[in-house]
C-alpha cells in the first residue's frame, strides 16, 4: 500500500463532519419478536439514551446488550462504530463498521461509515474499494466522487482520479470543491495549461465567486505569472474582503515575493479577522519579532498589528502583554505602565499585571508607588511567595531597608512550596547580606580594596551572606546564581579558592556560554595563578558579551597584565573605563602601568 502524506491529510480532513444525521439513518430492522428483551428493544433504548438523554455511556451499554442477544445485529454495530469514531480511531470501531456493512451490503450509511473507519485505520486500498462501491449505491452524492478521487490519487492513479472528476462534472455540473481538487491534481501532474483553462471556465460560469479567482491566482503564481496572480487575488479580495482564506493566500503571496509593503497592508485585516485564532495571531507576531533585523526594519508596521490586537482583545492577557512589550521596546515605558494599571481592575485579578506594575515602578525609581501596588497585590494573592520576594528586592534596592528586606524574605520562606524556591529565597537573602556588607561602596570589588571605607561590622554581614548561600545550596546544589556569587566573593577575598573553583566549574559545566559565569570562572583561575587557563576562558567571555561589560574588560586586562601583555592590558582597561567601569580601580591600574613605563 502506498502512502502520501498530503493526500492522507486531505482524506482525514475530508472526513470532518462526515457523520449521518443525528438520528442515525437506521437500516431496515426486519421483523422482531414482540418482547421487551429483544435486540430492537435495546437498540431503541440506546437511541433514546444517546440522542435524548445524551448519556453516551449508558447508550453504549444498551447497544452492547442488543449484540449480546444477536451478535450480528447491524444497527447496533453501526451505532457503536459511529460513537467510537467521533473521538478518533478505535480498532473496535472498524470491526463494528465492517460487521454492519457486511450484514447489509446495500445500506449506504453502513458502507460510508466503514469506508471512513478504513481510512482512519490506514487501510486505504480497502477504503478505495468501499468508496467505489458507495459511488454505485449513492451515485448522486458528489462527496463520494471527491473521496474516491483522493483515494485513487493516494494509490498512485492520478489520471484515473482526474477522469473520475471529469465524469462528476458531467453529472453534477461545475462544482467548486470538485473543480478545485481537479485543478490541484492537474497542476501536480504538470498539466498547467489545462488547469488554467479549467480555472478560467469556472470563472466564466461563476464570475462572482471569490474562490474561483483565488484558485486562478494560485495557478498563475505556481506558473511564474505573478502579475496575473496579483490581479486574480485582488479580484478575489474585491468580491469578498472578509474571506480569511483569500487574505491568508494574498499575504503568503506577498511574503514569498518579499513585497513587505503589500504584505503589511493585508496583515491588519487578518489580525482583525475573528476566524483567525488569537493564538495564531500571537505566534505570527512572535515570529516577526524573533528576527531582530526584521523587527527593527518594520517596527512601525508591527506596531499597527500590536495595536490591532489590543483593540480587538483588550482583556486577553496575551494581547496585553504583547502590546506592552511593544511599547517598552519603543521606549514608551510610561504608556506600557499605564496599560497594565488600567487592567488591574480586571476580574479575576491577573497576578502578572501586578508584578509588571511593581517592576516598572521600581525601574522608574518610584519605590513608594511600587510598594503601594505591591500591597494591593498581596491583598489579592496573600499566599503567593513571589510577592514577598519582590517586597524584599524593593527594600534592598531602594533605601537600604535591610531589616525589612530580610523579614520579607523570611515570610516568603514560610510560603514556599518547593526546595528550588527555598534555595532561591536563601540566595536572595545572601545577596541582601552581601549588599549590606558593602555599605555605601559602589561594588564588592571596592569593598575588598578599600577596607577602611567599609561599614562597621561588614565581615559579620559577609559571614551571614556565606551562611545563607550554604543553606541555599542545601536545598538546591545547582543553584547557579548562588554558586557563581559565592565563588566570586571567595575569589575576591582570596580564600577557599579550590572550593571557589569547584563551584565556578560546576556553573560553567551546567550553564555553558554565559559571559558572567565565564568571567567568574576565569577570575578564580586568575586568583589561583593559572593565568593561561584564565586567559582562554576570559577571551570566550569577552567575545560572547555583546554589552561590553566593564568588569569583564577590566578582568581581562588584569589577566593580560599578569601574563606580561602590557599593551593589550592597557587597551582593555581603557575600554573598561570608556564603558563605565570603576574609575578609581581602573585609574590606579593605568597610572601604575604608566609609571612602570616611565622608569628607566
Amino acid at each position: 500500500m502506498r502512502k502520501g502524506g498530503l493526500t492522507i491529510l486531505l482524506l482525514v480532513l475530508c472526513l470532518v463532519g462526515f457523520h449521518p444525521t443525528k438520528g442515525g439513518a437506521i437500516a431496515p430492522l426486519g421483523a422482531e419478536p414482540d418482547s421487551l428483551n429483544t435486540p430492537l428493544e435495546h437498540y431503541c433504548e440506546g437511541i433514546r439514551l444517546l440522542h435524548i438523554v445524551a448519556d453516551t455511556t449508558e447508550a453504549q451499554k444498551a447497544f452492547q446488550a442488543a449484540l449480546s442477544l444477536d451478535s450480528t445485529y447491524a444497527p447496533a454495530h453501526y451505532k457503536l462504530a459511529e460513537m467510537s469514531l467521533r473521538s478518533g480511531f478505535d480498532p473496535a470501531a472498524l470491526d463494528h463498521a465492517r460487521t454492519a456493512s457486511s450484514r447489509d451490503t446495500t445500506n449506504k450509511f453502513y458502507l460510508e461509515l466503514y469506508a471512513r473507519a478504513q481510512i482512519l485505520a490506514m487501510e486505504l486500498d480497502g477504503a478505495l474499494e468501499s468508496f467505489r462501491r458507495l459511488r454505485k449505491i449513492d451515485r448522486h452524492n458528489p462527496d463520494n466522487y471527491r473521496m474516491t478521487a483522493l483515494l485513487e490519487e493516494q494509490a498512485g492513479n492520478r489520471p484515473a482520479a482526474i477522469a473520475l472528476l471529469d465524469s462528476a462534472e458531467v453529472l453534477f455540473g461545475r462544482n467548486p470543491l470538485l473543480g478545485g481538487l481537479k485543478r490541484r491534481m492537474l497542476m501536480q501532474q504538470g498539466e498547467h495549461e489545462r488547469a488554467l483553462e479549467e480555472a478560467l471556465e469556472q470563472i466564466e460560469s461563476a464570475p462572482y465567486e471569490a474562490e474561483s479567482h483565488l484558485s486562478l491566482g494560485n495557478i498563475y503564481h505556481q506558473t511564474g505569472r505573478d502579475s496575473l496572480a496579483r490581479a486574480a487575488y485582488q479580484r478575489a479580495l474585491e468580491l469578498d474582503s472578509t474571506r480569511l482564506e483569500t487574505l491568508l493566500t494574498l499575504a503568503d503571496f506577498h511574503s514569498r515575493r518579499r513585497d513587505y509593503g503589500a504584505y503589511f497592508e493585508v496583515m491588519p485585516l487578518i489580525f482583525r479577522h475573528p476566524e483567525f485564532p488569537l493564538r495564531d495571531k500571537i505566534s505570527t507576531f512572535n515570529r516577526f519579532t524573533s528576527d531582530i533585523r526584521f523587527y527593527r526594519e518594520f517596527f512601525p508596521q508591527l506596531g499597527t498589528l500590536a495595536r490591532t490586537l489590543i483593540l480587538s482583545y483588550p482583556k486577553e492577557p496575551e494581547a496585553v502583554e504583547l502590546y506592552a512589550d511593544y511599547l517598552i521596546a519603543s521606549g514608551d515605558i510610561e504608556q506600557a505602565l499605564a496599560l497594565y494599571k488600567l487592567r488591574l481592575e480586571d476580574l479575576p485579578p491577573q497576578f502578572d499585571y501586578y508584578t509588571m506594575v511593581v517592576d516598572m515602578e521600581s525601574y522608574l525609581e518610584r519605590p513608594d508607588s511600587a510598594h503601594h501596588y505591591l500591597r494591593r497585590a498581596i491583598t489579592h494573592f496573600p499566599e503567593n511567595p513571589q510577592l514577598r520576594i519582590q517586597q524584599g528586592h524593593l527594600y534592598t534596592l531602594h533605601g537600604n531597608r535591610y531589616d525589612e528586606a530580610e523579614a520579607a524574605y523570611r515570610e516568603a520562606l514560610k510560603l514556599a512550596s518547593s526546595d528550588s524556591l527555598r534555595s532561591r529565597i536563601w540566595g536572595f537573602m545572601g545577596d541582601c547580606y552581601q549588599r549590606r556588607s558593602q555599605g555605601s561602596l559602589s561594588s564588592t570589588e571596592e569593598l575588598f580594596v578599600q577596607h577602611e571605607k567599609a561599614p562597621k561590622g561588614w565581615r559579620k554581614w559577609l559571614k551571614r551572606c556565606y551562611a545563607a548561600y550554604d543553606k541555599a545550596l542545601l536545598f538546591d546544589r545547582d543553584n547557579l546564581s548562588v554558586l557563581n556569587n559565592y565563588a566570586y566573593f571567595l575569589s575576591l577575598e582570596k580564600r577557599d579558592l579550590e572550593r571557589a573553583l569547584e563551584m565556578s566549574s560546576r556553573v560553567v559545566a551546567i550553564a555553558g556560554n554565559e559571559p558572567t559565569y565565564l568571567d567568574t570562572h576565569a577570575w578564580v583561575l586568575f586568583c589561583l595563578e593559572r593565568y593561561e587557563e584564565a586567559k582562554k576562558v576570559m577571551q570566550q567571555a569577552v567575545s560572547l558579551d555583546g554589552r561590553r561589560n566593564p568588569t569583564l574588560l577590566m578582568h581581562y586586562g588584569d589577566i593580560l597584565f599578569a601574563l606580561g601583555e602590557e599593551f593589550l592590558a592597557e587597551t582593555y582597561w581603557k575600554r573598561a573605563l570608556e564603558n563605565g567601569g570603576d574609575p578609581v580601580g581602573l585609574n590606579i591600574r593605568l597610572d601604575g602601568l604608566k609609571n612602570k613605563k616611565a622608569k628607566p
